[in-house]
């Protein structure tokens, strides 16, 4: 056979990954403004002797790192869109990039515990004034961060995961450190105007039992993915109602997401009068997202 005559029937991977995300450029720039925050928090604390300073800039640090993976997965999963080394493309590499991002929030949100119970048990005192002026230049800074990210949630629903998971996960570590912050703002007013210094540690806690459950979210909804997870109920059910008839019957269907909103399905149909896997696929409504479909078709024959 020509070769140019079986091109017909081929078709690429990439599903869209080859393009850039809307939320690529918006994680570069807020990488760049913790990054910023982070050198000069970090050389004052130096210059200035302030162990909340340094810490602080530290701490910031650590995400700028979390957001640069998510960055990478961006980057990388743009580049090899067209490699074959992918059978399904690069889809799965935000969503890789959201599960290390979740994993990353679970290890700060630990810290953040562990660190607090140690002051519980052991209180450091606290340079009330100097505290507070880096908690609230951190929440201006982590505040232009989050809108700057701005996941929008309106297209979440039941039909599957049609959000970004990357850009989900990096939203999550600069709320994180937003909220953090906040709590930060609130326990070190109330130590300073009290005396209850243990408003702090506790207050730390507080954040950190909050993180951990919005990494356990980010966990739950990306490893399902990375797993080939069955798709929603909801999609599978839309797909049988459009094949099956009074002689068509799906006997087995695998759904699985590629992709943020891209899904792969194999369908095996039992027909007394079959037709041509392309006449199933034109059953198929548009709306459903099913960018590689794969249809194989058995007659019925009563014994």
């Amino acid at each position: 056979m020509k070769d140019e005559l079986l091109d017909r029937w081929k078709h690429g991977h990439a599903f869209g990954q080859d393009r850039v995300r809307p939320g690529e450029f918006r994680t570069f720039v807020v990488i760049g403004i913790t990054a910023a925050m982070m050198v000069v928090e970090i050389a004052a604390g130096i210059a200035f002797g302030s162990m909340a300073l340094l810490a602080d800039g530290l701490h910031m640090g650590s995400h700028a790192v979390a957001l640069g993976i998510n960055a990478f997965a961006y980057v990388y999963a743009r580049r090899h869109a067209h490699s074959e080394r992918y059978s399904f493309g690069t889809g799965k590499v935000n969503t890789l990039g959201g599960y290390t991002g979740a994993i990353l929030l679970a290890v700060f949100a630990a810290m953040m515990a562990w660190e607090s119970v140690l002051r519980l048990i052991d209180p450091v005192s606290i340079a009330f004034n100097s505290a507070i002026f880096v908690a609230v230049l951190g929440l201006l800074v982590n505040g232009a961060s989050v809108f700057i990210l701005g996941v929008d949630h309106s297209h979440e629903h039941d039909q599957g995961h049609h959000h970004d998971h990357n850009l989900k996960s990096a939203h999550l570590h600069v709320f994180a450190d937003a909220l953090t912050s906040l709590l930060a703002i609130f326990a070190l007013l109330i130590g300073k105007y009290f005396g209850a210094v243990w408003m702090d540690p506790l207050m730390g806690i507080v954040g950190a039992i909050l993180v951990s459950r919005w990494s356990w979210g980010l966990l739950k909804s990306t490893s399902g993915i990375l797993l080939d997870e069955q798709g929603s109920s909801v999609l599978q059910h839309s797909i049988r109602a459009a094949i099956e008839s009074e002689d068509n019957r799906v006997v087995d269907l695998h759904l699985w997401t590629v992709g943020p909103g891209i899904y792969s399905v194999l369908i095996s149909v039992v027909s007394r009068a079959p037709q041509r896997p392309e006449h199933y696929k034109s059953l198929l409504p548009g709306h459903l997202a099913l960018e590689h479909v794969s249809i194989e078709v058995h007659e019925y024959e009563e014994n």
